[in-house]
């Protein structure tokens, strides 16, 4: 048998961070909170309880659309996907099936096919008191604004499709409509994952159901291809599965069998009137995006001379970018580089010392003046040849030691051959180590 090919697709889901539900008055952030004491009757489905849209979580699905190149519905509106479970206590879910708000887009070579607007369930909570196992429902999380965006299949391995992932969660951030900490389960992962002997889309494909970390989706999927591949080898046919993953034996397990769309039975939700959006409502919201990080990134390389490295640590937080651009505009009246800049921030964790650029600014200024009118200020000079001469850096990182009496040369200069040659060199290898 010949080589086969992964084919993944994703589905991705993300809590936004809106004050209220999605259709009700409630708190949505319930994290860690005493378990059913943020609900309703409209967030614990009783008869009688009608929804109303959340505004501003509409808004934030649109945004998060736009950031991906993904075309605005004007016309949208919402659907019941019916299932049971015990989480679920309406036995429906409001969810959006032929009419999301955003479909299309792409990311680089990837594709979106949706990214649509839903309501959360509850949670399940399972307990073992005095050997009894039993489970409890908590129903806070019931309602919360839920986004899904789904891929096309054009995923072909882990790399990729971990890449995309932390993308996905950056932008999330920046656009400050969700936090997507997967460990408090704002974010959750599911992976599509199929094999195919000649690249085609094949007939079937196994879903990998809510995985909450970027590690245990990188396992469940390199376990999930071997599982398939030898089922193929052995000339057997993979079921079209719902699996989930076992982090002690390491590989998936069967679920349930895997639901089409024929199986929830969708149908307009009648409580909710559609959404209707005008082409200046919609241009209105792309213009308010801010700059995203595929932006930054070319920005930095160019205007900052960085090096890709230390543009991904200062982009990974909007918070933080900001600060290093704030701390760059005003070291150029003090005649400080970005890249030393970039370096105090990356490598002396200055900028947590101090949590205005100001401070960090005035903490430099301090040191070559005190330092240079001396013996000369090793630790800056230091920091300002690592942060200049990054070609030497990764040189020493890939085992070419002898690019340190280049940089040891390179700091005397600066230091106008005022520093002790022996401290340079310790100084200068416990930079290059961290």
């Amino acid at each position: 048998m010949g080589k086969l090919t992964p084919i993944i697709g994703l589905e991705i889901h993300i809590e936004l961070a809106t004050k209220s539900k999605m259709f009700c008055a409630c708190p949505a952030d319930h994290f860690a909170n005493k378990p059913n004491t943020q609900v309703c009757p409209v967030c614990l489905g009783l008869p009688g309880a009608l929804p109303c849209t959340n505004k501003e979580a509409v808004l934030d699905v649109i945004k998060f659309g736009l950031s991906f190149g993904s075309k605005v519905n004007r016309f949208s509106k919402f659907d019941r996907k019916h299932y049971f479970y015990p989480d679920l206590p309406k036995s429906y879910q409001i969810s959006q099936y032929d009419l999301p708000l955003c479909v299309g887009g792409n990311f680089e070579d990837k594709r979106i096919r949706r990214v649509h607007l839903e309501e959360d369930t509850g949670k399940l909570v399972h307990e073992t008191v005095d050997g009894q196992k039993s489970s409890l429902i908590d129903f806070n999380r019931s309602s919360v604004p839920l986004m899904e965006m789904v891929t096309e299949p054009d995923f072909r391995d882990t790399e990729s499709t971990l890449s995309f992932l932390k993308e996905v969660q950056l932008i999330a951030r920046y656009l400050k409509i969700s936090n997507a900490d997967m460990e408090k389960g704002s974010m959750r992962l599911e992976a599509n994952v199929s094999l195919s002997p000649d690249g085609s889309l094949p007939d079937y494909k196994v879903e990998l159901k809510n995985i909450n970390s970027f590690r245990f989706l990188e396992k469940a999927i390199k376990a999930e291809i071997s599982r398939q591949e030898e089922i193929l080898s052995k000339g057997g046919k993979v079921e079209p599965e719902t699996r989930g993953y076992d982090e002690i034996k390491q590989t998936t397990y069967l679920q349930r069998s895997k639901e089409e769309a024929k199986d929830y039975r969708y149908f307009p939700e009648p409580d909710l009137p559609p959404i209707r959006l005008t082409d200046d409502e919609i241009e209105k919201i792309k213009n308010s995006l801010p700059e995203l990080p595929k932006g930054k990134r070319a920005r930095f390389a160019k205007d900052y001379t960085l090096s890709a490295d230390y543009t991904e640590i200062l982009i990974s937080e909007i918070n933080r970018s900001n600060y290093f651009e704030e701390a760059v505009r005003l070291g150029r009246e003090r005649s400080l580089s970005a890249r030393m800049i970039a370096d105090l921030m990356i490598n002396k964790k200055l900028d947590v010392e101090f949590p205005e650029p100001a401070g960090l600014i005035k903490k430099v200024v301090e040191l070559m003046s005190v330092e240079y009118a001396g013996q000369g200020d090793t630790d800056v000079a230091i920091a300002e040849v690592l942060g200049e001469n990054q070609k030497a850096v990764n040189d020493y990182k890939n085992g070419k030691g002898e690019v340190v009496g280049f940089l040891i040369g390179m700091v005397q200069k600066k230091l106008k051959g005022k520093g002790n040659p022996q401290t340079i060199r310790e100084k200068l290898l416990e930079g290059l180590q961290k």
